[in-house]
This record gives C-alpha cells, sequence and structure tokens, in this order.
C-alpha cells in the first residue's frame, strides 16, 4: 500500500495544535506554581528561631499562609487577633505542633502580652479574638481554620498588657472570641480556664467546631459564662468533649441563639443545663432565616449530674422575655443518650412557649433516681415520640 500523503498545511495545522496545547499546559503548571509560592510557612518555638508568637506577621497572613506553633514546656503567654481572610482553596491555618506525648502547645492569657505590631479592641475579652481590628485594617475574616492548641486563662482576676497597657480580663473573657467571621473552623482545640471556653457573636456565618475539650469555664456565682456560649447563622458541634464547668460556676455546658444549629456526635457533661437553645438577641437576620425553625441534635452522650441547680438537661425556645423572639419550630432530638445521676427531680425538656415542639426517635434514657423522679417536660409545648426518626 502506498504512503497516505500529507499536506504540508495539515502538518502545520497539527504542530500547530499540540503547541497550543502545551502553552496552555504551561501556563496551568505556572498558575498552580505560583499560587504556592505565594503561601508562606511560619514556625514558632520548639528549639525553632524565633520563640515568639510575636515573631509572626498576623497583620499580614495571606490566602494558604500556615502558623505552626511548637510545643514546648512553657506555656506561650501571648494573644492576638486574627482579621484576615483566606479562601475556601487556600485557607489560612494556625496549627500547633504537638509534641512525642501528643500534647499540643498551651497559649495561655494570664500575664500575656500582644504583639506591638497588632492594634484591636476586645483584648479584655480573648485570647485569641477573631474579627475587628485597627491594625491589621479591619475586614471579615473568612476561611481561617484553629487547630490542636490548649487555649486558656481568659478571666477574671487575671491579667495582661494590651493596647492601652496593663489590663484585666472581662468577666465574658473566652478562649477564642469571635466577634465576627466566616467559615471559621476550630479543630482538635482545648478550650478552658476562661469567662466562656468559646464565644461567638452574631456576627458570625458558618462555624465548625470539631473534635475539641471544652471545660473547666464559667465564673463563680454567675450564670451569665458557659464553657460556650454562641450566637450565628450556621453552626455545627460535632464529635466535642464538653466537661463538667468550673467549681462554683453555674453556667450552662452548651449554650447557643443561632440558625441551621446541629449538635451531633458529641459528650456533654455537666452544667445547668446540658443544652440551652433560646433566642437570638443580637441579630433579626438570624431570627427571620427559615433554619432558626429547625435544631438537630443527634448522636449525643448527655450526662446530668447532681451540682445542677436546674433540673432541666435541655432547654428550647427563648429567655429573652419577648416570645416573639424565640424559635417557634422544632428540636429533632434524635440517637442520643441521656443519663441523670442527680438524686432529685430531673426534667429532659424545657420548652418555652407551645409554639415550641420535641421530635424525639432512637433515644436511651436513664434516671438514677428512678421514674417516679424523671418528667419528659413540666411545662408548655409538645413532644412527639416515634421508634425512627421521621420529622
Amino acid at each position: 500500500m502506498g504512503r497516505i500523503p500529507v499536506s504540508r498545511p495539515r502538518v502545520l495545522g497539527v504542530i500547530g495544535k499540540r503547541m497550543t496545547y502545551c502553552r496552555a499546559a504551561l501556563v496551568l503548571l505556572l498558575v498552580l506554581f505560583s499560587g504556592l509560592a505565594d503561601a508562606a510557612n511560619y514556625e514558632v518555638g520548639g528549639g525553632k528561631i524565633p520563640g515568639s508568637l510575636a515573631s509572626v506577621p498576623w497583620e499580614k497572613l495571606a490566602p494558604g499562609d500556615v502558623v505552626a506553633i511548637h510545643w514546648r514546656a512553657e506555656p506561650y503567654r501571648e494573644k492576638f487577633v486574627l482579621c484576615v481572610r483566606g479562601t475556601a482553596e487556600k485557607p489560612i491555618v494556625v496549627r500547633g505542633v504537638p509534641n512525642e506525648k501528643g500534647e499540643w502547645p498551651v497559649i495561655d492569657g494570664r500575664d500575656a502580652a500582644t504583639p506591638k505590631s497588632l492594634d484591636y479592641w476586645g483584648g479584655e475579652r480573648s485570647v485569641i479574638k477573631i474579627g475587628g481590628a485597627n491594625q491589621p485594617a479591619d475586614t471579615m475574616p473568612a476561611y481561617l481554620v484553629l487547630e490542636n492548641l490548649d487555649l486558656r486563662g481568659a478571666r477574671p482576676p487575671f491579667g495582661f498588657t494590651g493596647r492601652k497597657g496593663p489590663q484585666k480580663y472581662a468577666p465574658n473573657a473566652a478562649s477564642i472570641f469571635i466577634e465576627k467571621g466566616e467559615h471559621i473552623t476550630i479543630r482538635n482545640c482545648a478550650l478552658h480556664d476562661s469567662g466562656n471556653g468559646l464565644f461567638a457573636s452574631s456576627a458570625s456565618r458558618d462555624l465548625l467546631i470539631d473534635g475539641c475539650h471544652i471545660f473547666d469555664n464559667g465564673n463563680e456565682k454567675s450564670i451569665y459564662e458557659h464553657n460556650s456560649y454562641t450566637e450565628a447563622l450556621g453552626l455545627v458541634f460535632q464529635n466535642n468533649h464538653f466537661g463538667p464547668l468550673r467549681a462554683g460556676c453555674p453556667g450552662n455546658n452548651l449554650k447557643d441563639r443561632s440558625a441551621g444549629l446541629v449538635v451531633r456526635g458529641n459528650w456533654i457533661e455537666g452544667g445547668n443545663r446540658a443544652l440551652d437553645l433560646v433566642d437570638a438577641e443580637g441579630s433579626a437576620e438570624i431570627r427571620a432565616a427559615p433554619a432558626y425553625r429547625t435544631t438537630l441534635v443527634f448522636g449525643n452522650v448527655l450526662i446530668k449530674l447532681d451540682d445542677a441547680i436546674n433540673n432541666q438537661i435541655v432547654h428550647y425556645g427563648g429567655d429573652s422575655r419577648k416570645p416573639d423572639w424565640y424559635r417557634k419550630g422544632a428540636l429533632f432530638f434524635f440517637h442520643n443518650t441521656v443519663v441523670s445521676r442527680r438524686t432529685r427531680n430531673t426534667t429532659l425538656f424545657g420548652l418555652s412557649t407551645n409554639d415550641e415542639r420535641a421530635v424525639c426517635a432512637g433515644n436511651i434514657f436513664w434516671n438514677g433516681a428512678g421514674l417516679a423522679k424523671f418528667a419528659f417536660t413540666d411545662g408548655p409545648g409538645s413532644i412527639f415520640f416515634s421508634r425512627f426518626p421521621n420529622p
């Protein structure tokens, strides 16, 4: 068979297309490598130089940057603000590097110093603050990840050095204070020995609290500080261990005012109430969100200890005394294990009005004092029971 003739224009066309493809591939590789080159890695402590959190340019963090804080025997007595934005593809990550025993680095707010490069308000309310600042320039923080950190020491009578010099912490200070922010992940952190372990205000959006140990918070004789106190549009608590509050602190364990709240797979032990799920006070937008009327609580272990004043385990509805603000929806309560160790009466649900209801399925309830001292509810609202979840 003879050779098939190929015209010169056709050969040049094929070569031209291949060169075009090669150029496109080269441009794509350059874009990818330039994106990697833009990201910076900052390492602190653990034999690294420098050994101070003040060496990190917190005000200049950019998408893809990683701050690695290495464990050391002495806590880091420093505090800072995150008022920067990552992206979905390249979040900004502040990561603790544990020692060989798996211990996380400790950032202690007690006697902590604020880097001179930062100027922000709310230092009296936080060890780490996410939100407004003068330096860096104010913005809506976004796509931030904090993980593997032990954060403590933001409460009276402890003090710190901030932009106004020596100051004392406010009673409602928190290990992490989210003044505002969106797409924030807090993972594998210990939040303790503060007024609130975690505090998130109503300007917060899309928060994930995952695998944290939140315990030993609160203020003596005050019902206003809790292990966790949040109000956000979109919030998930999953796989966390909530331990008891500090001795003599009568706050709740998980208190929330959010829309779109999901509480799944947590161990929640102690507190005046294990769950206090009430109305949004700081945001009409949250109260207007359709997700405000639906709250999901499933796959958790809830343990009521015998030291709480309130006999309720879960409160759902509102506490502002403005019934129009109340959740007025459904609490879906599925596949939870509920244990009461009280010797006095225990009530599972406190529903604020007849407009609130609890839908229950697949749960296990155990009351150490016996059925005679156990009630599913003792007030208004409705409870629906079924064998399987069926909203």
